[in-house]
């Protein structure tokens, strides 16, 4: 058997064609509803290649999200240009010192990008001033539409372009960034089959780590596996985020990984593992999330968590469709755990009640997913019109839209047992009465089960990107050997 079924696709530059073309549509349709001339340019300034510090080690440079969707440029230095007037494109590269050459390797003619990139043309940065004054065809200093807006997961506001000469610019703050994003909100075909990719070959790691987990390894092994994977068979050299490779209590933390808990624990016979691990391919990515027991085989407690949160996956899956809001796809996740977890004889009380007093938030603190594209937390979750909600749970919710044909959405439910969140809540008198302590007292140390897909919302329903072994014995056959997807025809 081969190490993978999987060839990294040739990159369409079409789909960046496609998407300025997206963006020329609703900025023209955005200025005429306005009765404001079709004229000025938009535009972007890519991102700068970082050193490590006061080093002179450069980190490995990835665009910026914005430059990347409109233009797919993966040099540093650039800036980009869209005429509103005439549709034409314009890139500006850095002009490179000679030296270049002797270092860094070939210095790229000005052709080369313009046929890679399918611009219309292409100048160096130093005349961003004389070719856009040459080409502006209205009266008075020419508009500049600029990218100025909060990312509402970060609560930073993107950088707007800066160049010398900007005086002789007028310059507009507030029409672009809404526009752009609403344009990242909704995929094309090209852009599905790039994060369709990531998540073929990221699925296809997840399961290769599964196959080779093995107690008394280190977490940081499975990372290592998956990255391996993902570069090695599937071309991906970024990404989408930090690995977090949690096993054992570990699970508890969701954001495990980062340097101060760097996927180091060594794993125990008995652990849960959870492992959230996503590739990037030509800027687009996946975000899956697979959890198991480290020695293959689930316990009853561990098929418990395990299925609980299987079940609010799948619930929400089959609601899923144009129209259906998310905060009550997330709360329909929430109560799909609560009656699990009462079946199972862990609380006890009316699950209504429960949903009332936030309980589902002490199990779930997360919101149940996220938009996903060229950044793992897509912008666009929050419209201008929309209010964050401030019960918890919900507050941690990264969109609270109605869903439309078009979007990529994770589903990632989870049942975790935190300390800091359940201690309290159990000796709280609003809420002390829901548990059993007898039964809690079990999943001491537990951590934590997650389930995550990547899924894409179709006209009459939705379609899950993701292609790992979900069911308890489908997970158990492939740690067991067995070949996925498994041949009895029975696999998801």
């Amino acid at each position: 058997m081969s190490a993978s079924s999987l060839t990294p696709p040739e990159i369409p530059f079409q789909l960046h064609v496609a998407n300025r073309d997206k963006l020329l549509k609703f900025i023209r349709q955005t200025l005429s509803e306005s009765s404001r001339p079709l004229q000025g340019f938009v535009l972007l300034q890519g991102g700068e290649e970082q050193n490590r510090h006061c080093t002179d080690h450069a980190e490995l440079f990835r665009q910026e999200s914005y430059f990347a969707y409109l233009f797919g440029v993966r040099e540093p230095g650039f800036y980009g240009a869209i005429d509103i007037a005439t549709g034409n494109s314009i890139l500006f590269a850095p002009r490179l010192p000679a030296d270049y050459a002797v270092w860094l390797g070939e210095i790229k003619s000005l052709s080369y990008f313009k046929e890679r990139y399918m611009v219309s043309m292409v100048h160096y940065t130093d005349e961003i001033v004389q070719v856009l004054c040459d080409h502006y065809g209205g009266s008075g200093k020419p508009l500049l539409f600029l990218l100025h807006g909060l990312n509402t997961d970060s609560n930073n506001f993107s950088k707007p372009a800066e160049f010398q000469g900007m005086e002789k610019f007028e310059t507009d703050l507030t029409t672009l960034h809404p526009i752009l994003t609403e344009c990242r909100v909704i995929k094309s075909d090209l852009e599905l089959a790039l994060i369709q990719y990531a998540n073929d070959i990221s699925s296809e790691a997840h399961i290769e780590v599964m196959r080779k987990t093995r107690v008394k390894m280190k977490e940081y092994q499975l990372e290592s596996m998956f990255l391996h994977h993902t570069y090695m068979y599937g071309g991906c050299r970024h990404c989408s985020y930090t690995c977090i490779c949690a096993t054992g209590g570990s699970g508890a933390v969701l954001h495990y990984g980062h340097a101060a808990a760097p996927n180091e624990r060594i794993l125990e016979d008995g652990d849960m593992a959870l492992l959230d691990m996503g590739a990037e391919y030509h800027f687009y990515g996946s975000d899956i999330t697979c959890s198991f027991p480290v020695n293959g085989k689930f316990t009853s407690d561990q098929a418990l968590i395990y299925n609980a949160v299987l079940d609010a996956h799948n619930a929400v899956i089959s609601s899923m469709k144009p129209g259906v809001c998310w905060i009550d796809m997330h709360k329909l996740a929430e109560k799909t755990i609560l009656e699990s977890l009462k079946k199972g004889c862990i609380l006890v009380g009316d699950v209504d009640d429960m949903m009332a007093k936030r309980l589902g938030a002490v199990f779930m603190p997360h919101g149940l997913g996220h938009f996903m594209g060229i950044d793992t937390h897509d912008p666009g979750g929050y419209l201008k019109v929309l209010e964050r909600p401030k019960e918890p749970g919900l507050r941690s919710l990264r969109t609270v839209r109605e869903l439309e044909e078009g979007m990529v959405i994770t589903v990632e439910p989870g049942c975790y047992f935190i300390d800091a969140v359940l201690v309290p809540t159990m000796e709280n008198s609003n809420t002390s009465m829901f548990f059993n302590r007898e039964a809690i007292v079990r999943f001491k140390g537990f951590g934590g089960v997650r389930i995550e897909s990547d899924l894409y919302v179709t006209a009459d329903g939705c379609k899950n990107m993701t292609k790992c072994p979900r069911e308890t014995w489908e997970i158990e056959a492939v740690m067991a050997g067995a070949p996925w997807p498994l041949i009895n025809g029975k696999s998801s």
